[in-house]
């Protein structure tokens, strides 16, 4: 299975350069995800490859309705010959409020694992985002682990049992560094409120024991609260620390402040002390 460590960082594809790649490596985090739906010739990997040694690529994740299976595989296999181990291929279904051509997801997720199969992206060099119980153990049956997103501890206290004591648990959380509650959530709510619109991730919320009162834009407290880390370093941690010990092998941190960088070196040696 790929080396990703216990904490990463989760960044859009389009915002992160070599350079600031290179630095979340010294700083110990152990997997860069790229998220926003990189496309199939996956834009960039090789760059931010090549300004690392030892951290890992992935994507988080790459949209199967806008990316051919087999575009997607070919970009994989150039990768892995050129940086053996160190790329990570996330998949996933996307939003039907956005997918024009929307269908079961379940079954367009089937076939574009058989497609990989065929095109030789090996099972344990795949990751699925997952939320619900069948697409969870469908990531564990046939990639090394599912990515949820935008969930709560309770969440991963509840996957944990469903995809057995094997599979990778990449579990990604948003931070907010900023001991004011009132200052920090409103800081997220930009990057929250958003999914409030999208019902997969309001099904998963309403299931984890919000209320309509909570998922009503812009959100309530106690889901900012839920989804968002924040407070002081220490405070952050603990609350990033909490999906670990729900059954969780790695925590993305995706950082909602002006200055991620900053946040992230304020949080490294802390996150490093974590076993």
């Amino acid at each position: 299975m790929t080396e990703l460590g216990r904490f990463g960082v989760w960044v859009p594809h389009t915002e992160v350069t070599p350079a600031q790649a290179r630095e979340i490596e010294e700083l110990g985090y152990g997997a860069l995800w790229l998220g926003a739906s990189p496309g199939a010739d996956l834009p960039g990997v090789a760059e931010l490859l090549d300004a690392t040694e030892t951290l890992t690529v992935a994507t988080s994740i790459v949209n199967v309705w806008a990316t051919p299976a087999k575009q997607v595989a070919e970009s994989f296999h150039r990768l892995e010959s050129r940086y053996p181990g160190r790329f990570l291929l996330g998949i996933g279904a996307g939003h039907p409020e956005i997918t024009s051509e929307y269908r079961k997801p379940y079954d367009v997720l089937v076939e574009y694992l058989d497609e990989l199969d065929a095109a030789g992206v090996p099972r344990e060099r795949r990751a699925l985002a997952a939320l619900g119980p069948r697409v969870l153990k469908l990531a564990a049956e046939r990639t090394a682990g599912p990515l949820p997103y935008l969930v709560t501890p309770d969440h991963t206290r509840e996957a944990r049992p469903l995809i057995g004591p094997n599979a990778l648990l990449a579990v990604e959380h948003k931070v907010v560094l900023d001991a004011d509650p009132v200052r920090a959530r409103q800081t997220a709510r930009p990057r929250v409120e958003f999914y409030l619109d999208l019902t997969n991730y309001v099904t998963t919320l309403r299931r984890l024991g919000f209320a309509d009162a909570d998922l009503a834009k812009p959100g309530s407290d106690r889901l900012y609260d839920g989804l968002v880390a924040h407070g002081s370093a220490e405070s952050v941690v603990k609350q990033l620390v909490r999906h670990i010990d729900a059954g969780a092998d790695h925590v993305a941190l995706q950082i909602l402040d002006d200055d991620s960088l900053s946040t992230l070196r304020a949080l490294a040696p802390l996150l490093r002390e974590i076993p």
